[in-house]
């Protein structure tokens, strides 16, 4: 009779404690490097451009950093007061930032030279931005309550909107159409400007409207969908979603940060928002439910935070005067957003799935496949030998009767413990368990200790754990006080059971309290 291989039993898995796939997506990010700045860091932008450096805003200067090395590159401190908002344009070339004197600037990234200057407002200036789809026009929104919109070539402000009533702090021109800009207030109110009317189109969150819709603090962020269509904003604690084309209608309202939200940020693609916050975390919402699907904790409360386009580094800046940069290594196999139609992806045929047919890879000829013939006689049939399935190295050592050293081979730290047992409990069937465990010395014994210690509270394999450790105690007891190692192991093995029959009579109480009230409940709906 052949020999039959030890079946390994499959055990119901326990309640996974492990992370779901986006948490271990966002765990990605790790490593974090701080830098420590002279003053509250309060903004981070990135390049949108390839290598996508980012500039860092912090008293009176803007630093530009590498991304691959998280130096300083360039350093810009031509500020007459302390810097605000600096931000790259699209094609990585130019860099606009305004200051608490009112006076934006535009600087070459390269030489540092001051290309041009801004000069209207009254009073600090906490936006500049340029616009996504004309990098000819900037954007900015003051203290003196204006938001302005500017043709850089020649220095002149194209429109000015005087709708707000208090401080502006947060603004934005939509990547969908370059006319429409959003802005949020210290007034408690989120508008949509247009540049081509030059009026305030749209007003959300406004106190005098309706109750769930209004915003009852300062207006931090404001965030608007690639589309055009939707708007976030941040008020206090709570995020608003406004529908814009329902007329600027609050669809929902968030409320999962402790203290007041302070930035906001898409990833690549817009499916995830990043949001952080005084309250030291960043909270990562899925976009189709707005529901948080990460959490990530920081040393000190959030003012700033950008992720980069191609989404391997966090950026966050804090009040203390901290950049942390939090990055994540792509894995090869993963497809650059921007790369898909490159000359690369196309010779591949990456784009095929969007095109939606197999076409032949550019630059080489189709291949016409060969006919195969059939070979020999069609009543021909051919007999193909079994292939012998090789056994385990745990079942070579059992059937040759090597006991001892089969326990060995599956004590290793790569073996699963469902193997591991099952192992055990053909040992046992064969009355062999003894023999294996017999003869051993402080050396062989520790991994026999340490699998116990492991697994005695699992209740897959507690019951057999009982029987071998039994039968460990009573082989060994007469040679105990020889080895510390040994002596230790023993030690910490009683005390774990002893902590896990205290943790079953609570479980017994709390089993008892719980029939006892639903049985109280049963009696009086009878």
């Amino acid at each position: 009779m052949d020999y039959q291989p030890v079946v390994v039993r499959k055990h119901p898995r326990p309640a996974s404690t492990k992370h779901n796939a986006e948490s271990r997506y966002w765990r990605q990010y790790r490593h974090p490097v701080f830098i420590k700045e002279y003053a509250p860091v309060t903004s981070v932008h990135f390049s949108p451009a390839k290598p996508h450096r980012y500039a860092v805003t912090a008293a009176t200067r803007v630093q530009i950093y590498a991304p691959r090395t998280q130096k300083v590159t360039k350093t810009i401190s031509r500020f007459k007061d302390v810097a605000r908002s600096g931000c790259i344009r699209g094609d990585g070339k130019l860099v606009v930032a305004g200051d608490d004197s009112g006076l934006i600037q535009v600087f070459d990234i390269n030489s540092r030279a001051i290309l041009r200057t801004l000069d209207s407002h009254k009073q600090p200036v906490h936006v500049t931005k340029f616009s996504a789809l004309d990098q000819t026009q900037v954007l900015s929104c003051s203290d003196d309550t204006t938001v302005k919109l500017w043709d850089v070539p020649s220095q002149a402000a194209i429109t000015t909107f005087l709708d707000h009533t208090d401080y502006v702090r947060s603004g934005q021109v939509s990547t969908s159409n370059p006319h429409l800009i959003l802005t949020g207030s210290y007034d408690a109110t989120v508008r949509l400007f247009d540049s081509r009317t030059g009026e305030c189109e749209m007003v959300m969150g406004d106190p005098s409207g309706e109750a769930g819709t209004r915003n009852t603090a300062p207006v931090e962020q404001v965030l608007m969908f690639p589309s055009g269509t939707v708007a976030l904003s941040s008020a206090g604690p709570i995020l608003r979603v406004w529908d814009l084309v329902a007329g600027g209608r609050c669809t929902r309202a968030m409320s999962n940060h402790q203290k007041t939200i302070t930035s906001l940020a898409f990833n690549s693609d817009a499916s995830r928002v990043l949001t952080g916050g005084l309250d030291q975390m960043v909270k990562v919402y899925d976009v189709s439910t707005y529901r948080v699907v990460h959490t990530m904790r920081y040393p000190a409360p959030i003012l700033c935070m950008a992720i980069s386009p191609d989404e391997t580094h966090i950026a966050a800046g804090m009040s203390d005067g901290t950049l942390s940069v939090r990055r994540r290594q792509p894995k090869a196999s993963e497809p650059a957003a921007n790369d898909l139609f490159s000359v690369t992806s196309l010779r591949t045929g990456a784009f095929e799935s969007f095109l939606g047919g197999a076409l032949p890879a550019l630059g080489q000829g189709r291949v016409k496949e060969k006919k195969s013939k059939p070979i020999g006689d069609v009543d021909e049939l051919k007999v193909e030998s079994k292939r012998k399935k090789r056994l385990r190295e745990y079942d070579r050592l059992l059937k040759n009767f090597k006991y001892s050293a089969a326990l060995d081979s599956v004590l290793r730290k790569n073996v699963p413990p469902t193997t591991t047992f099952s192992l055990i409990q053909e040992l046992i069937h064969r009355d062999g368990l003894r023999t294996a465990l017999a003869g051993r010395d402080d050396v062989l014994l520790e991994p026999v200790l340490r699998l116990l210690l492991k697994h005695i509270t699992d209740p897959r394999f507690g019951e057999m754990v009982c029987d071998v450790a039994n039968v460990v105690i009573e082989m060994y007891t007469p040679v105990l006080g020889q080895s510390p190692l040994i002596d230790t192991l023993f030690v910490r093995l009683r005390k774990k059971v002893a902590a896990e029959i205290r943790f079953q009579k609570e479980l017994v109480k709390a089993k008892g309290a719980l029939d006892m009230l639903l049985a109280s409940a049963a009696l009086s709906v009878v």
